[in-house]
């Protein structure tokens, strides 16, 4: 009896030792998510909401959105104190142009941004965190009646704030913006204009993650309360796909691999490596049914960017005015929220975004040899052109998993796997000394 239940143990401590994940985590991106304060955040979310309306058509200087990005603004320039000059912060006007829908006539606009320039100058990449400071009641067009907008998106631009204050006084090689964006409830204007500038300036803009929404954990109708999982939304087929990319696309079955869904992917790598007890959930649509965020106009202009969400949503404080009807309270207010819960969402962020700007560029011209039958798998690559990789990895999964299973370590900038093209997808991406990892790169087929 005793050797049957040693056999029994033996097994299973052999199943255990097989499945065991070590991790490992960059000490300076840990102490900075240490830094992370739920008290910080809920001053912030408290702050935004106090103001009497943050409606994008807001003109009210002392208690209206022009106040509110004021707050926003010297938030980021006190942080820019501590960064030896690198951070520099503005409000960015423009002109939101009239669309017979929710914007009647030509309106002011703008967008509070803090910049913080990265340490090397040969690094032109540009890493964005964002959330739009825009409040809004049932009625769209109310830009005069009270609307706090606590977590949508007060959540997320508190986000945003506290990363700006802990990641001021650290280096990174890339640029990281911090954006608090006006106009997304009146239809992405704040960000329809930095993507469309991004795009006819030529920004090396690398990736965007947008938070909407991220501070609650509970939700209506199903009465859920669950703080331990976060969504992030990424495009299957990107937006701006060209013809050409389609063909590519359907030879190599790549439906499930566009740039956003690999920045999704790292995100929930790094949020299931450095947040304890919580998990990023990699959800397959560009954003919600009826919804959309401040990540589209990005998309649109074939930038990699991916939208960040709590995982259950409270309807009855979010676009609702603030009231008590039949014994229930309405109203986005910061009552309702889960500090906490937020937290851990920036720590997500936080990992995620000190990984990418510390990371070597991306390989490039990834291939994948197709030009002959076999059961090995070679792919090959040249080095990024910007930052050193000391070596790469290549990564592998089974054609029917969500996230990368295995990963290949090599110096050369070519690897055979014994593994079949056929069964398995393959990605690769470049690693820095200090053991950061850019964005894998899915590879296009070598036929001739």
């Amino acid at each position: 009896m005793h050797k049957k239940l040693l056999t029994i143990l033996l097994a299973l401590g052999s199943q255990w030792a097989i499945s065991q994940t070590t991790i490992i985590r960059n000490p300076e991106i840990a102490q900075m998510i240490s830094e992370i304060s739920a008290d910080s955040l809920e001053h912030h979310v408290r702050a935004l909401a106090s103001f009497n309306s943050r409606h994008t058509l807001s003109t009210d200087q002392e208690n209206g959105m022009p106040a509110a990005q004021r707050y926003v603004l010297s938030k980021f320039n006190h942080f820019a104190k501590q960064s030896s000059g690198r951070m520099s912060a503005e409000i960015e006007n423009f002109t939101i142009s009239a669309d017979n829908r929710r914007i009647k006539a030509d309106s002011p606009g703008a967008n509070v941004v803090a910049t913080l320039k990265g340490t090397n100058p040969a690094d032109d990449r540009i890493f964005i965190i964002s959330a739009h400071m825009d409040s809004r009641n049932k009625d769209v067009m109310d830009a005069e009646g009270s609307s706090p907008g606590a977590n949508d998106d007060g959540s997320g631009t508190a986000t945003v704030i506290e990363l700006a204050r802990i990641m001021a006084s650290h280096e990174f090689s890339a640029t990281i913006m911090f954006v608090a964006f006006t106009g997304e409830e009146q239809g992405l204007k704040g960000a329809t204009y930095m993507a469309d500038k991004a795009k006819s300036e030529g920004w090396n803009l690398a990736a965007v993650l947008n938070n909407d929404i991220v501070g609650n954990s509970s939700s209506s109708e199903t009465l859920i309360k669950d703080n331990l999982k976060m969504r992030v939304f990424s495009e299957t087929i990107p937006a701006s796909e060209t013809e050409q990319e389609a063909n590519i696309r359907r030879y190599t079955n790549a439906e499930n691999d566009s740039k956003s869904r690999q920045l999704a992917r790292y995100i929930k790598e790094h949020g299931d490596k450095y947040v304890d007890q919580f998990e990023v959930k990699l959800i397959y649509r560009a954003d919600r049914f009826l919804r959309g965020g401040d990540q589209t106009p990005f998309a649109r202009n074939a930038f990699t960017a991916v939208r960040m969400s709590e995982m259950n949503e409270d309807f009855i404080h979010q676009h609702e005015n603030v009231r008590v009807e039949d014994g229930i309270h309405y109203g986005d207010l910061p009552e309702y929220m889960d500090f906490e819960y937020l937290r851990k969402v920036s720590a997500v962020n936080l990992a995620s975004l000190a990984s990418l700007a510390n990371s070597p560029d991306q390989p490039q011209e990834v291939k994948i040899d197709v030009r002959g039958l076999s059961n090995k798998s070679t792919l090959i690559w040249d080095a990024p052109e910007i930052g050193k990789a000391v070596g790469y990895y290549v990564l592998m999964r089974e054609t029917s998993s969500p996230m990368w299973e295995q990963k290949f370590w090599t110096t050369e900038t070519t690897l055979t796997l014994p593994y079949s093209k056929d069964n398995y997808f393959f990605a690769v991406q470049s690693v820095s000394e200090s053991g950061a990892e850019s964005l894998p790169v899915f590879p296009t087929p070598l036929s001739r």
